[in-house]
């Protein structure tokens, strides 16, 4: 049992006060894990793209002061009446999404959408009793996805809770426990691209070069990325990526450019931006016969996906994937075993690292478009 367990911690944590503001590096209060909770000290953060947007909060009604923050990996401090899955000293990441184990996605071999812990991006305290365990002065802070990993000391459900390997270096494995890993699921467990397939994959940020990782990995001889901007282009030859359409460059749509490049399409197209025409047109990129389209980036509320049901009835196939249908808590850790196997390169995803004191210059990083993820260092 550490020390602290039981008791109210006080440390320093990144808040956000109000939309678009620059965090304020502030002494919080850390309650103790409560029923099904776990305490985790937080060794490395990094900063996603879904930070940034419910941050700026333009789109949504967003709840302020919050602590952000949702990749990230640490190790247990202490541990809630109930858990038995982890204990003080494990290494483990935290994910924005759960695994419950008694709901019946979770019982599903193919579901992880788990019921109780699924993504909630409007709540803002614990599922348990509804309260917050953030607090300066007595006023309560809020929660981020259930995660608040900008913190030094934060508190999760245990389900949103993996526990990987203690060898593995967290300053490295943190990214996986969102993006990288949401797209290289996308492809390896829902597109299920064949040796020497052809992949095409739309959205060249993390997901989208996760995406095509995992299209490296299954052996793919052709990796198409697209994308609206050109200088991501060089940077995503490490990533697998063996040939470049910038939809701008065509006056047809690119779906039609690359059923020319393929000979009727590709085997496979894997969509990480969002944008609802790039999702048609991943869909309509595809082979007939045999082609599959995955949807991976999230549109916008009012979108509306039209296609001729034709291209259904030539056997294209379109499904969608949440977190790479990765369950967290017995998925994720496989993971973290490719990248102790060599197989995974994780590094060529962390192109900046900040102290935490610098935090807010991950956010200007990415505001800029430069790099793909920004390590922040806790200590």
């Amino acid at each position: 049992m550490s020390a602290t367990a039981g008791q109210v911690i006080k440390c320093k944590a990144a808040v956000a006060w109000e939309a678009g503001k620059p965090l304020v590096i502030e002494e919080v209060e850390v309650a103790p894990p409560q029923k099904m909770e776990v305490r985790i000290k937080i060794l490395y953060t990094s900063l996603c793209h879904t930070d940034v947007y419910f941050w700026e909060a333009k789109a949504q009604d967003s709840v302020f002061p919050r602590i952000l923050g949702h990749e990230a990996a640490g190790i247990v401090e202490s541990v809630g009446e109930g858990v038995t899955e982890v204990a003080a000293g494990d290494h483990v990441l935290p994910v924005f999404t759960g695994e419950c184990g008694e709901c019946a996605h979770c019982k599903s071999t193919e579901s992880n959408m788990c019921s109780l812990l699924r993504i909630n991006t409007e709540r803002g305290v614990m599922i348990g009793d509804q309260k917050s365990r953030f607090s300066i002065n007595g006023k309560p802070i809020y929660h981020f996805l259930g995660t608040s990993t900008f913190s030094e000391y934060t508190v999760l459900h245990v389900g949103c809770v993996a526990k990987i390997n203690p060898l593995a270096p967290l300053d490295k494995v943190c990214v996986l426990s969102c993006g990288i890993s949401a797209g290289l699921g996308a492809t390896l467990n829902v597109a299920k691209p064949f040796k020497g397939s052809s992949v095409a994959v739309f959205g060249l940020g993390a997901v989208g070069l996760g995406a095509a990782e995992g299209a490296r990995l299954a052996g793919a001889s052709r990796v198409i990325g697209v994308d609206l901007n050109t200088a991501r282009f060089e940077e995503a030859k490490k990533f697998g990526v063996t040939e470049f359409v910038n939809p701008k460059d065509y006056s047809k749509p690119v779906q039609e450019v690359i059923a020319e490049m393929t000979d009727g399409g590709v085997d496979r197209s894997v969509e990480c931006t969002g944008n609802i025409n790039a999702m048609i047109s991943a869909f309509e990129c595809v082979h007939d016969g045999w082609g599959v389209a995955v949807l991976v980036g999230v549109p916008h509320k009012d979108a509306v996906f039209k296609t001729h049901p034709v291209n259904f009835l030539n056997e294209r196939t379109l499904k969608g994937t949440f977190f790479g249908n990765y369950k967290p808590r017995s998925g994720l850790p496989s993971v973290v075993e490719m990248y102790m196997n060599k197989e995974l390169e994780v590094e060529k995803f962390i192109t900046h690292t900040v102290p935490f004191a610098e935090i807010n210059k991950a956010f200007e990083l990415m505001l800029k478009g430069e790099g793909l993820r920004c390590v922040i260092r806790m200590e």
